[in-house]
Formats: C-alpha cells, sequence, structure tokens
C-alpha cells in the first residue's frame, strides 16, 4: 500500500495548506538523496514478492461466505515473531486497505542463485499455513483478487451497515467498519480523495449481458439512500460502486527487483513497461465485483477510478481556475514515461508536468528524462499527512518525497534506496492479479524474474511507443483478453550488443515498424519465423546454465503453466470463474453473484488452493513443483563455486 507513517493525521484542509510545503521539501529531499546515492554500483541480484490476501468467513449451515474483518487481530498476531527476532523470521506481514486483507513477504529477499526459484513456493505455502494457524474456526485465507460479493448486503463478519451520511467513504455499499482500522493512514486517504476531488469517487463497470440481465440494467440506488450523487454518476448497463474500498479492496501480486546500479534500474523500469498489460490479460482473475457479472476481467480500472482525486478542473470537465493542471490519468494508472536513453523516443505521449520543479532538479544536474519524471509525479498533492511529520531534516528524511510517490501508483515504479540503508535501487513491478494456488503465484513471480535476467544477459529490448502500452493496458482488462485481443509488441527484440545466443534464437527485420499486434499466445509461446517468443528466450538463456535438478524441475514446471495459459489450453482464472458460475444451477442468466453462488464459488476455491480437490481446466492434470523450503547446503556451494547466478 506503500508508506506507513505514524502519527496524528491532518485534516484534508490542513492537507491541502500544506501541499506546496510537501511538494518544495520532498523535491529537495530527492536531490540529497539522489547526489549522495547516484554512484552507488556493485549491488547485488535480490528480488522478492508481495503476495496480498483476503480473510473469509464461511457459514457452512447457511451457506454463506463473507469476509473477515479480523485482520488487524491477525496481523497482531503474525507480526510477534517479527517483533522478537526481525532477523530470523520466514515471512513479514503488513496490513492492506481492507480490514480483512493482509500482505505477507518473504521474512528476507532472495538472492542471485539459480537455486532461489525453487523455494519461492515453498514460502508462499508456509505464509499461508502461518495465516491459518492465526484464524477462528470457519476462517481461511485466500488468494482471491476481488471478493465477488464486496458492497452487498451482509458481505461483512461481523454484521456492518453503510453510511451514506457520514464517515470516511459515504459510501451506498461500503461501511467504513471495511478499512482497516489499526493505521489511520487508510481512512485519512479516503476521505481526503473524496474531498479533494469534491465528490465521491466514481466507479463503473459494464455489466455482462446475459440472456436474463435487465436491459437497460439501471439500480434504484435512491433506495439505499441516495441523494443524487449516485444516481447522477452511475451509467446506464454498468456495475456502479463509489467508494475507495472497491478497487484497493482488491488482492494483487507484486515484485521487487534490486538493480546494481542506477542506470540497470532504469533499464528494467523500461523493458519491463511492455509487459505490464501481457501479464495484466495473463492473470485476468477479477470478473465479479459487487456481487455482479461484469464485462471486464481484471481489477485495474477499477483500482484507477477508486483513487481518481482530480477535479473537475483536473479532469478537463470545466476550464482550469484554481488548479495548474489539466491531468489525464488517474494517480493509480500505468506510467507516462520511459526513463532510459534507450526508452526516450517512444515517450510519445505529452508528459504533463511541473516546470518549475524540472528546472529545479535539472539545475541539481539530474537529467531530462529522470527530472521529468520526478516532476511528473510531483504534480500531485499529499493525500495524507501527519502532524509528527510535517517539518524534517531534508539532508537525513525522505518521507515528504516519499509521501508523493508512493501515492503515485503506477504499473511500474522506481524505488531509490532508503536513506543510511544497504538497499539498492530498484523498481517494483505492479500489474499482476493475484492467484488462486501458491504453485501459480510462484510460477509467474519466476517467469518475471527469469525474464529480467533474461532481458539484462542478452541486451533485449522490448520498448514500444508509450501511446501504445497504453492502449494494450485498455485491452489487457477486457473478457478474455488473454485469446481475444491483440497486443501491440516489438517485433525485432535483440540490439548490436546483443550476444551470439540471443540473435541466435531472434528474427531480425527490416521492417520500419519496429512494433506489430501480436497475441498473448505468440508473444510468450512464439510466432514462427517472426517472433522468438519469451519463453523459448528464457529457455535459450537458461540453456546456458547449470542448474540443479529440483531447480530445472520446477522451473520448468512453471513456465509450462505459463505457456498453457498463454495458449489457452489452461483457462485463466477470471474465465474459470465465469465457467463457474455459467454451469451454477442457481444462476438464472441474470448476471448477479447470488449468496449461495458466491459461497459455493469460494468453498471451491478453498479446496483447490488446499489440494483437496484437482482443477486441470485451471492448472492441468500433471504440474507440480520440487519446490523445498531451503536451498541444499551442496547446490548452494557448487552453484557459488561455479558462478551460477541468475
Amino acid at each position: 500500500m506503500g508508506l506507513l507513517t505514524e502519527g496524528s493525521p491532518l485534516s484534508w484542509e490542513e492537507t491541502k495548506d500544506l501541499a506546496d510545503h510537501v511538494r518544495q521539501h520532498g523535491v529537495v529531499q530527492f536531490i540529497n538523496l539522489y547526489k549522495r546515492l547516484r554512484d552507488r554500483q556493485g549491488d547485488v541480484l535480490k528480488w522478492g514478492d508481495e503476495v496480498e490476501y483476503i480473510l473469509v468467513k464461511f457459514d457452512h449451515e447457511k451457506k454463506v461466505a463473507r469476509v473477515s474483518l479480523r485482520a488487524s487481530e491477525v496481523l497482531n498476531i503474525l507480526q510477534e515473531k517479527e517483533v522478537k527476532s526481525p532477523q530470523s523470521v520466514k515471512s513479514l506481514w503488513r496490513p492492506e486497505y481492507g480490514a480483512y486483507m493482509i500482505e505477507g513477504t518473504p521474512g528476507k529477499p532472495y538472492g542471485g542463485l539459480l537455486a532461489h526459484f525453487n523455494i519461492v513456493e515453498a514460502n508462499m505455502k508456509y505464509r499461508r499455513e502461518e495465516v491459518a494457524r492465526s484464524l477462528n474456526p470457519g476462517e481461511v485465507v485466500m488468494s482471491v483478487t476481488s471478493f465477488p460479493r464486496l458492497g452487498c448486503r451482509d458481505f461483512t463478519d461481523p454484521p456492518t451497515v453503510p453510511t451514506p451520511e457520514s464517515g470516511a467513504s459515504r459510501s451506498l455499499f461500503l461501511p467504513d467498519e471495511a478499512i482497516f482500522p489499526g493505521h489511520p493512514r487508510f481512512k485519512t486517504l479516503t476521505r481526503n480523495i473524496r474531498q479533494r476531488r469534491g465528490s465521491k469517487v466514481v466507479i463503473n463497470l459494464p455489466i455482462f449481458k446475459d440472456k436474463n440481465t435487465p436491459s437497460p440494467f439501471i439500480e434504484n440506488l435512491r433506495a439505499l439512500g441516495d441523494d443524487g450523487e449516485s444516481s447522477k454518476a452511475a451509467l446506464p448497463n454498468h456495475v456502479y460502486m463509489d467508494a475507495m474500498g472497491f478497487g484497493m479492496g482488491c488482492c494483487c501480486l507484486q515484485l521487487t527487483f534490486q538493480a546494481c546500479n542506477i542506470n540497470e534500474a532504469r533499464t528494467l523500469y523500461d523493458q519491463l513497461t511492455p509487459l505490464c498489460p501481457i501479464m495484466l490479460a495473463l492473470t485476468a482473475a477479477s470478473p465479479l465485483h459487487r456481487g455482479y457479472v461484469t464485462d471486464v476481467d481484471c481489477r485495474w480500472n477499477v483500482i484507477s477510478c477508486s483513487v481518481d482525486c482530480r477535479t473537475r478542473e483536473e479532469r478537463g470537465e470545466v476550464p482550469l481556475k484554481h488548479n495548474k493542471f489539466r491531468i489525464p490519468k488517474s494517480r493509480y494508472d500505468s506510467i507516462d514515461s520511459y526513463l532510459s536513453p534507450q526508452g526516450e523516443k517512444y515517450n510519445d505521449v505529452p508528459l504533463i508536468y511541473d516546470m518549475a520543479i524540472y528546472e529545479q532538479l535539472r539545475d541539481a544536474d539530474i537529467d531530462h528524462l529522470l527530472a521529468q519524471h520526478i516532476a511528473h509525479l510531483f504534480i500531485r498533492d499529499s493525500v495524507s499527512l501527519f502532524t509528527e511529520k510535517v517539518d524534517q531534516d531534508d539532508e537525513q528524511d525522505t518521507d515528504h518525497f516519499e509521501n508523493i510517490q508512493s501515492t503515485n501508483w503506477q504499473t511500474m515504479r522506481f524505488k531509490p534506496p532508503p536513506p543510511n540503508s544497504p538497499i539498492g535501487w530498484r523498481v517494483e513491478f505492479r500489474p499482476c492479479e493475484v492467484q488462486i494456488t501458491d504453485f501459480e503465484n510462484a510460477a509467474i513471480v519466476c517467469f518475471v524474474v527469469l525474464l529480467t535476467r533474461a532481458i539484462l544477459s542478452y541486451q533485449l529490448n522490448f520498448i514500444i511507443p508509450i501511446s501504445k502500452v497504453d492502449e494494450n493496458m485498455k485491452r489487457a482488462q477486457k473478457r478474455d483478453a488473454v485469446l481475444q485481443e491483440e497486443f501491440y509488441f516489438r517485433k525485432d527484440i535483440t540490439t548490436c550488443v546483443s550476444p551470439p545466443a540471443a540473435t541466435s534464437c531472434c528474427h531480425t527485420s527490416d521492417c520500419s515498424d519496429v512494433y506489430t499486434p501480436m497475441t498473448v499466445d505468440q508473444i510468450i509461446n512464439g510466432k514462427p519465423n517472426e517472433f522468438p517468443g519469451l519463453i523459448p528466450l528464457i529457455n535459450s538463456y537458461l540453456s546456458g546454465m547449470d542448474v540443479d535438478a529440483d531447480t530445472h524441475c520446477t522451473i520448468q514446471q512453471y513456465l509450462k503453466l505459463i505457456q498453457r495459459r498463454a495458449s489457452g489450453d489452461l483457462q485463466t482464472t477470471a474465465s474459470w470463474m465465469r465457467q463457474f458460475i455459467q454451469s451454477h444451477p442457481e444462476y438464472k442468466h441474470d448476471s448477479v453473484v447470488s449468496e449461495r453462488i458466491n459461497y459455493d464459488l469460494l468453498t471451491q476455491i478453498h479446496r483447490i488452493q488446499t489440494g483437496e480437490i484437482s482443477c486441470p481446466e485451471l492448472l492441468g492434470t500433471c504440474l507440480q513443483s520440487k519446490t523445498q523450503e531451503s536451498i541444499p547446503a551442496a547446490v548452494q556451494k557448487a552453484e557459488a563455486i561455479n558462478g551460477e547466478c541468475c
């Protein structure tokens, strides 16, 4: 979720009055940090995953499943080990936006040994089991992107009631009790985003038009206490949502990579950007929202709209008067510019940035691309500020910089080293939807990490115009995009410095167009005589490495899952959910996810994630890894001697 500062939150009016203060000091803090650390070299490859979970309470007698609002209690239990012995824990636990959500990461980052790929899934299993031991009877922990009936009547345990006329969100559907209560940041963000915007947030997802879905589909929102604002905002034939919790209450899977220096971090940031929409489509897992089947498969636009604090002026609905900029996107969206020299000419979308901040950064000897990136982030106001953090030492502190940086939630995040820390320059990969099982989540994580190794080792170039990435993001969220859509992707991905191992498996082209529409299958698995495919590239890279048998087996099983999802041989989670609902005996083909359908769906998901039942249409029949909790000493020693680092 970003920076969690302890303290007393300021009101929106107080925060608004200090917006320029935060910006001015945040820029100075970044300049000071950059001057100290821009020449930092030699950091080793480290990486890790973040998995977000929801807590679900089953009532098996009544056949009902609700979100359990006990995340704060469970988190206190989970964090006890870290408090007592922070260096020896196998997992770290942090709060998330929902009072029913928690976030788990490995206790320590993974490193450069190839054998690390064989312990990712085991650590994910450990985390899930650790949470399960802290739960009450009837409660389970699940990695589901969106709870299907979030915002429906009686969707929480214990029961809660929305308060449209008061509170942080003033939602018709989501009570404030569903927001994590253990840290003031979450309700403060909710309130301040609504107040800065000048209205409640507006989320409209097209409803899936089944044969019995009302046409037009229009809900009676006044019956829920609407004063007219929501009825005006809701679109016909759309599922309407009105609170930050509908977006930030979704779960995702994220990865962070430490680079050896700032230039490698900028390279990874750029090269992974075109992969974001591809991975979003491949991991699609959220077609169900507010008790309805929608016509999209992913959460991205839901979250984007849920934190859209732009005013009417900034959204271009009325002329600029009180605000400085017309801003095309929400603060949660795809990135707007590349950072490396290789990507500069593909920055084809005009970038909105604060010219005064840009010039201040340039005067501090920060290059054009990085200066415009920071100046672009800083067109946003702070939406959460604490009394204790207003006055800071700009030579040592970075909280004002992180205040703005951490609330620009984009597909990629470029992360400077924290002050006085052994941590280096990092990038965060943020588009993926969380999957049902640890096997799937581990497969996605290892695939992306292996791809970064191939990119850097083979000196590959995936960059396409930013405008095409934006178009791909729109396509990625459509129903069954993994099979039905084509995505712009670079045709010739080798460079003049790519080694023979790369050029021998890639095709070169004299065509002036550097990109072409491809299916996800073609991008992942290859297109004969035109594009090698990402997994064949990874296998080519691995062929030059000495990998122990168990790790090799595990990696190949992960890659097979990715290959088969891309080809359509296996379903995405979203497609599987749709099929489950369509075949449910209680489904009336009216796009409604009833209490019983929700219960049966989540029960089935829980049985799949625990291995109680198989799901060949989602996971295949023989995909199983040889994951283990630790790297065997002999393997670790052999890899270190042979220099087999990924």
